[in-house]
Formats: structure tokens, sequence, C-alpha cells
């Protein structure tokens, strides 16, 4: 009897939430642990540009890009425990070699490398997240499951920069990578339910689509590209992604250099304002996703646009005033705005698509997003601040702010005229 509880427990819908989500904080924290190390390799015997710096972020996210379309047909039609698992241990040892790098481009190889394991756990887990739980959980399912960016992120500065100042950066990489070993085994108690199984309002066709035989993977990316409601929350979501990628890679160096901060306060100033915003505004927009949604369709879009667009201002004044205070009030109010949509926008994903698209879709968000989003910004802001300054650099941020809030009130309008 005991055996069989705990093997139910093990099997249960919260226990692959539970893992899933602390994965996933591993996941940005070792993604962003660079952030926080960007002045500590610029002045170590590697002797980087910020050109070269911001390269590390983009090389990992052309790979990472690049992977995606791969795990999301896999992700559809194979055991996503096991996809999973090998993910999170690929992305771990590449974490850990990194502290080994003797030159620039061993380094750039390894944190490359990091985008392998990390398509593979991205593109699938929401995919397994959906047939864990009904539509009307899904916003907040997904808030709790990406609550891991704001805290794991804000970890990775944090972890960088206290280990990185006490114990040099290659022991950084290290410390945030070992861990992942461990949790790529526990991927493998998590159950593989049936794709749909929590979905009781697909249609006859719908249903018969899911039934026939899979297209193939260049059939499956022609009818995602081909719904538009999806496509344009896609393309938000990469306006989105280029702000937030842009400004969570520099904003440690911003801080250090137009600040004047020291370098332990400026990675713990910018992950204490991260982990406290997102951690609320995820769980905040996760909620209010799903209560709004009860009255119109199109809520988890709406609630998306209308925070982003608001955020946009208050972007702009964290980056321009010469006031300390006012830099921080203007930056936890557009930050806590702009995590508002995290668990709304990838509901939206998963729910504008067929339960055996999803891995799919989800592959295809994140190749576009990356593509044109927040595999450009870093390097793109760290160009323009070699030939200008950083300051004038981190001013295309709330453009692409607003740009974001703009598409997701188009997908909005799309997906009403596509119910219709």
């Amino acid at each position: 009897m005991a055996a069989q509880t705990s093997k139910s427990w093990l099997n249960s819908a919260g226990w692959g939430l539970a893992i899933l989500s602390f994965i996933n904080l591993f996941n940005y924290l070792d993604r962003y642990l660079v952030s926080a190390l960007v002045e500590r390799l610029k002045h170590s015997e590697l002797a980087l540009t910020d050109t070269q710096l911001g390269l590390l972020m983009s090389g990992f996210l052309a790979v990472y890009t690049l992977s995606a379309p791969v795990f999301g047909v896999l992700g559809d039609r194979r055991s996503r425990p096991r996809l999973i698992a090998f993910g999170v241990g690929c992305w771990s040892l590449a974490t850990a070699l990194s502290g080994l790098a003797g030159s620039y481009l061993a380094l750039l190889a390894a944190r490359a490398s990091v985008g392998i394991g990390e398509a593979a756990y991205g593109t699938i887990a929401p995919s397994l997240l959906s047939d864990y739980f009904p539509a009307d959980k899904r916003g907040r399912v997904m808030a709790i499951f990406f609550c891991a960016i704001p805290v794991g992120s804000a970890l990775g500065y944090m972890v960088g920069g206290s280990v990185g100042a006490h114990y040099g950066w290659r022991t950084a990489f290290f410390v945030a990578g070992v861990p992942g070993l461990a949790l790529a085994v526990l991927c493998l108690w998590m159950r593989d339910p049936p794709r749909g199984s929590q979905d009781t309002d697909l249609t006859a066709a719908d249903r018969a689509t899911m039934e026939s035989a899979p297209p193939s993977t260049r059939v499956t990316y022609l009818l995602l590209l081909r719904n538009k409601p999806y496509l344009f929350t896609v393309l938000g979501y990469a306006a989105y992604t280029f702000a937030m990628g842009g400004l969570a890679y520099w904003m440690p160096a911003f801080l250090e250099r137009i600040r004047g901060v020291s370098p332990e306060k400026a990675t713990f100033q910018f992950g204490e304002i991260v982990v406290i915003t997102g951690f609320l505004g995820t769980f905040i927009g996760g909620w209010l996703g799903d209560y709004c949604a009860k009255y119109s369709k199109q809520a988890y879009l709406l609630v998306s646009a209308a925070a982003t667009v608001i955020a946009a201002p208050f972007v702009w004044f964290a980056l321009t005033t010469p006031s300390a205070t006012g830099y921080i009030v203007c930056m936890v109010i557009a930050q806590l705005l702009m995590f508002l949509s995290t668990g709304p926008i990838n509901a939206s994903i998963v729910n504008l698509v067929l339960p055996t698209q999803r891995a799919s879709a989800v592959a295809l968000e994140v190749f576009a997003i990356h593509l044109l989003g927040d595999a450009i910004s870093p390097y793109l802001i760290g160009a323009v601040s070699d030939a200008s300054s950083l300051a004038q650099a981190v001013k295309i941020v709330p453009v692409a702010v607003i740009v974001a809030g703009a598409l997701w009130g188009w997908a909005a309008r799309a997906q009403a005229i596509t119910i219709r």
C-alpha cells in the first residue's frame, strides 16, 4: 500500500508542476548567471569587449532557437519526461564546463551548448503541463511555472555576483551547473498523460484531426503560421522578449557604469527588483487572466496587452531619470506590469492550438521570440554601447515594449474574429 501511495504521489499533476517549476528556476539561474559576471569577464584574463560579452548570450540563444523546432516535433510524438531529462542534464553539464574555458571561443562554445539542453526542456514542459491541468486553470499553472523566470534570474544575478566576488567567475559556473544533473534524474518519474486528456471542449473535427495520422513537420508548422491569433501572439512575445532580454542582460552593467553602483550591489539591487516584482506580477497576472477568462475568451491577450502598454513609459523613465529613487520606483512599477503577462500569454499559446500541436507551437514560439528577440537585443545593445554609450543603447528597450503591447491587442482582435 505504501509503495502504491508513493507511486501515486510521484505521478500526480502537483508533483509534475512542482518539479518542472523547480527545474525552470535553475534554467533561468543558469541563463542569467553570465549577466552577473559581465564586468568580471570583461576585466579577466580573457579581456572581452562588450560586443563579445553580448555575443555570449546571443550565441546561446541562437543554438537554443535553432534546436527548438526539432524538440518541438519530438515532444508531440515521443516520451516527454525522457526528453526533458535529456535537456536538463545537457544544459547543466555545459554550464559546469563553462568554468573550464581557457579562451573566449571555448567559453562561447560552452554557453552555446547550453541552448541545446534548454531547447529540449523549454519547448516540451508547457505541453506536458497542459495535459496535467484543465484549460480554466492554465493561467495560474503557467504563472507558477514561469514564476521561476524572475526567481531564477534573480538567483542567477545573486549567485553570480556573490560567488564571482569571493571565489571567481569560474567557480560561479561550477556552482550553478552541478545541481541540474540530479534534477535530470527526477524527470524520469514524471507521468506522461495522453495528449488532450484535459481538453473537454474540443470539437468533433478537432478530435478527428488529433486521431488521424500526424502531419509532417513541414505541414505542422505551416498550419501554425496560418493561425493568425497564434502568429500575432508570438510576434508580440518576440518584441516583449527583445525588451526583457536586453534589460536583464545589461542592467547590472548599466547600474555600475551609469549609476556608479558597486559591482556586487548592482547585481543584488536589480536581482531584488526582479524577484519581488516578478513573483508578485506573475502570480497576479495568472489569477487576473483566469478570472477575466470567465467573461471573455480574449482575456489572456487583453490583460497582457494593457499591462505592457502601461509599462512602457515607466521603463523609459527608469532608464533616463538621474534620480536613484526615481529609478527604483519606475523600475519596480515597470517590471511588475511586464511580469503580469507571463502566465496569460503562455496560457494563450497552448490554448490557441490543438493539443497534438502544443509542443510544436511552443517550439515555434521559442524559435521566433529568441530569433527576433533576446538573441538580438544583448548583442545590439552591446554594439550600440561600443559606438556611443550604454546609457543611449538601452533606450531601445521601451520602444520594443510598446510594440509588444500593440501586437497582443491585435492578436486579441484576430482571436475574436476567428471565434465569430
